[in-house]
């Protein structure tokens, strides 16, 4: 599975590490990611989420049901790729 968030799309960035004599070498910023389960009440199931921390404070906010579809019109997910659990 790879690292990018399925409600915000997030992904890992590609930076420099600078030393002090300014020399710059690359480095990765990865995404604070992780896989949480959610009850889904619209579907009467729950669902395993890959989501970063940035994810939580969106279904936080405006509720799994909307963070789901407005993921799906943007493209970072599809109904295929969430995994349901029973």
């Amino acid at each position: 599975m790879s690292k990018i968030c399925q409600i915000t799309g997030k992904k890992a960035m590609i930076g420099c590490n600078v030393s002090h004599s300014k020399r710059r070498t690359k480095r990765h910023f990865d995404v604070n990611l992780f896989t949480k389960k959610f009850y889904y009440v619209e579907q009467d199931c729950w669902i395993s989420l890959s989501i970063s921390a940035s994810g939580l404070r969106v279904i936080n906010k405006i509720g799994l049901d909307a963070a789901l579809n407005q993921a799906v019109t943007k493209g970072y997910c599809d109904w295929k790729s969430i995994k349901v659990i029973g």
